[in-house]
């Protein structure tokens, strides 16, 4: 009964209060919940709360959760309330029934992790994004020892640079160019990956000798000119990434997604046009937006502007005569940043998210 009349008060008194420092909880958040074998703390909040990503506001630090990392299988958390009415989440006290025999068992080892690279690495390519200053000095493909135009599997290719031996590179052709809002300042190329070598010789270019590149594995031909790139820079990534809601002032749009789609949807890799110089970091979650179509008044009753006649249209002077909302459709979360781009995986859409679609925090 107790429940049911804090959830009452809480579901009252949550519109009053500013939304984005409020805990939201499912109508059918349940009073505890045992931990299972490959729960993760995005799934465990997900019990509880309609805005999983705000998880660290409802684990927050008390005598009983030290570290949400280190829940494990089996553990009980029980959902209770602050000195404020808030929501939380601390680990409970399971009642023991004890018989003349005790088999004790050592606790698995493996504790509840947020979302696991495992998760991610289905949908992970390798593509990158490189800025003109990186593609200016980087080391490319002068050409083979076959003397082909392009090169596949078992090839030895030559680059313009002294590569370190043994090292491992990658081999990337660049591809369009990425614009910021205006359309016109061009922020980056996307490079995507063809191929992947081992450096067998150094090479010497004070004296014009190139380095050479065993070919070991050929998505696509490599020809001259392919830029080459050391494997794991910049690709590093950590086993699990902790989910947080991104700042409140990242605006941005869906700029471009991983296999050229302009509809895309839950699991897909997507680009956006904010990075680190907006202050994205890894594991940052996002609500993807998307602004109703506008509607425009007619003598024959309103009407979208997209079915409007030219006249309409420029009678209302807009596009709309009417400020439509943005409303949410889904969610991403960010796994690797550059300075002007991220690249992020789509946790949830109620429609297929395109090309353009806004960005914001939750």
């Amino acid at each position: 009964m107790l429940k049911k009349v804090l959830l009452t008060l809480f579901s009252l008194i949550l519109p009053i209060i500013a939304v984005a420092d409020q805990l939201r909880l499912s109508p059918n958040a349940p009073e505890s919940y045992v931990v299972k074998k490959g729960d993760t703390l995005w799934d465990i909040s997900g019990h509880f709360l309609q805005e999983p990503w705000l998880w660290p506001k409802l684990w927050r630090i008390n005598p009983d959760i030290e570290n949400p990392h280190l829940i494990y299988p089996g553990d009980v958390l029980k959902l209770v309330y602050d000195a404020k009415g808030q929501p939380m989440l601390v680990k409970g006290k399971p009642t023991l029934k004890w018989s003349p025999k005790i088999r004790k068992q050592l606790k698995e080892q493996n504790p509840v992790e947020t979302i696991s690279l495992d998760v991610i690495s289905p949908f992970l390519r390798y593509d990158t994004i490189l800025t003109q200053q990186e593609i200016d000095s980087a080391p490319y493909v002068l050409g083979s020892d076959e003397g082909y135009k392009s090169s596949i599997d078992g090839f030895k290719v030559y680059v313009n640079q002294d590569l370190k031996v043994g090292q491992a590179y990658g081999i990337y052709n660049k591809e369009e160019a990425i614009y910021a809002d205006d359309g016109e300042t061009i922020i980056g190329y996307y490079a995507r990956l063809i191929g992947s070598g081992k450096s067998i010789r150094a090479g010497d270019m004070e004296n014009k000798q190139p380095a050479t590149l065993y070919l070991e594995s050929a998505l696509r031909e490599v020809h001259s000119g392919s830029i080459v790139k050391p494997v794991n820079e910049g690709q590093m990534m950590p086993s699990f990434f902790t989910m947080q809601a991104a700042g409140e002032n990242v605006r941005g749009h869906i700029i471009r997604s991983s296999n050229g789609n302009r509809e895309f949807g839950k699991l897909e890799v997507v680009f956006i046009d904010q990075g680190s110089q907006h202050g994205l970091k890894q594991g940052d979650v996002l609500s993807v937006k998307r602004l109703s179509p506008g509607v425009v008044e007619t003598k024959d009753g309103p009407i979208y502007t997209k079915d409007a006649s030219r006249w309409n249209r420029l009678a209302s002077q807009s596009d709309s005569d009417y400020e439509m909302p943005e409303e949410s459709i889904g969610n991403i979360m960010v796994f690797k940043v550059f300075d002007q781009v991220s690249m992020a995986l789509i946790l949830k859409t109620q429609k297929p998210l395109r090309l353009q679609d806004s960005v914001t925090a939750p």
